[in-house]
């Protein structure tokens, strides 16, 4: 479907131990794509990928990152609208042979993402709204202006606003910088966008990607043990889900999410109001790794919220450039992946 996260794809320079710790409290399990490209799983079928960060991207300051990546029906034309529309085209358009066409793009306030559109005619699985444990269940935008990031996600995208709510005091700076805004499509929501706080001026926009989990508290000292790092949590949210953001051994940001049977909570949601903030840090170093991702290949990713972040952020799209050829070449595993699950 048209507008819905696809795919996600991490960026590390440790790629087997990034295969034994995300398993331990996710249940993934891995897929050797070939050499240079595993893919992860839950229940048999490809979901993401990982990409291994070489000594030349990280010396060019492209830190370990997630990137997410949204289906589109026409990979070319929504390029180029997201190019009228302020953003910017890091990854031309590019087909992986016998998979599908991808592109990596940024958006009017530099955060990174990629869009992909998959030949096979068994149409795709990604997230719709439906919360899967295992699966990706939220995904969060920190930028400077969310009133302005949403139009163009919706313009290009179709995306519906589902619901807002005031952060309080300690809301982000600029135009409603108070204000937490959860976003989705047909019904569903798929994730929030708020603007970062006056005190994460040196972080780039970013996106940070929540991994639906059984047991949230469980997780987070199953991934501490693992050597990750905890930066915000574990908290309650919003229709009695609880989320929590960590850093991964790597360097690479992402966060866990324990979602209510009821219905899928806004992760941010709750944890924006007064303490919130604090984990939007954690989004800009995902996000800033989304956007170095880029450059090694197509491979966005998101979302260390802490401080790495902002790293990433600026210098990334230049680098998705560069790794535009080995990018292709990864994506082509990635997105064939997905396709395999679909």
């Amino acid at each position: 479907m048209h507008g819905q996260f696809i795919w996600y794809e991490l960026t590390t320079p440790n790629v087997d131990a990034a295969r034994k710790f995300y398993p331990s409290f996710t249940g993934w399990g891995t897929q050797q794509f070939d050499n240079d490209y595993t893919m992860w799983t839950t229940g048999g079928s490809p979901f993401a990928g990982i990409f291994k960060l070489g000594p030349e991207l990280a010396q060019r300051g492209v830190p370990p990152n997630w990137m997410p990546y949204i289906e589109a029906d026409d990979v070319d034309a929504t390029a180029s609208a997201a190019n009228a529309a302020g953003g910017k085209v890091v990854v031309p358009p590019q087909d992986i042979p016998g998979t599908g066409r991808f592109a990596v793009l940024a958006d009017p306030q530099g955060a990174a993402f990629g869009i992909y559109k998959s030949t096979s005619t068994r149409g795709t699985q990604g997230w719709n709204g439906t919360p899967v444990v295992g699966r990706f269940s939220w995904h969060e935008l920190m930028t400077t202006n969310h009133r302005a990031a949403y139009e163009f996600y919706r313009a290009l995208f179709g995306w519906e606003k589902t619901g807002e709510f005031d952060m309080g005091p300690q809301g982000g700076s600029g135009p409603d910088g108070n204000i937490y805004q959860m976003y989705g499509k047909g019904g569903k929501m798929f994730g929030g966008m708020y603007n970062r706080m006056a005190n994460m001026a040196n972080m780039p926009p970013n996106w940070l990607c929540y991994v639906n989990v059984k047991d949230v508290n469980q997780a987070v000292e199953t991934a501490k043990k693992g050597g990750a790092k905890l930066v915000m949590g574990p908290r309650e949210v919003p229709g009695g889900s609880s989320i929590a953001v960590l850093v991964d051994p790597q360097g690479a940001a992402f966060a866990v999410h324990g979602v209510s049977t009821a219905r899928t909570a806004a992760p941010a949601g709750k944890t924006r109001s007064a303490t919130a903030k604090p984990k939007a840090k954690s989004p800009s170093k995902a996000k800033s790794l989304s956007k170095a991702k880029p450059r090694s290949k197509p491979k966005p990713k998101a979302k260390a919220k802490t401080g790495a972040k902002a790293k990433t952020g600026a210098t990334t799209r230049a680098k998705a450039k560069k790794g535009a050829k080995t990018t292709a070449r990864r994506k082509t595993t990635a997105k064939a992946k997905k396709r395999t699950r679909r």
